[in-house]
């Protein structure tokens, strides 16, 4: 049986653009995909903080140091420039994998420039 878990999260990123017309996803810096080892294409859920929206889409890579964060599409309905959003990276692993696997946990600063980064929940 596999088990859905936590893979890895950037925590309380800035959104630095919201981009209605584009044909959809989050574009994300690459520095901080490498950060999270997360991958362009990867499903991911979006948690806003500043208004609870909650909301799933993929990711594309974005110019690295840039920092940016910018939902794109209809996503782009459900932030503002500036609101702060967590996201959010699952895999699918055995019971196994699950006992030993440590999510990596990146905390941004409101640059959007890593303030911790550290692997596991505890």
């Amino acid at each position: 049986m596999n088990i859905t878990m936590l893979y890895s999260k950037l925590h309380r990123a800035t959104v630095t653009d919201a981009n209605l017309n584009y044909v959809g996803s989050i574009t994300i810096d690459q520095d901080l995909l490498d950060a999270a080892k997360m991958r362009v294409g990867q499903k991911i859920d979006i948690v806003n903080i500043n208004n609870g929206e909650r909301f799933s889409t993929y990711i594309i890579s974005g110019e690295r140091g840039k920092g940016d964060i910018c939902l794109n599409g209809a996503a782009a309905r459900k932030v503002h420039k500036g609101d702060k959003i967590i996201i959010i990276a699952y895999a699918s692993m055995s019971e196994e994998e699950a006992e030993r696997y440590k999510p990596k946990i990146i905390i941004l600063n409101d640059d959007n420039t890593i303030a911790q980064a550290f692997e596991g929940l505890e």
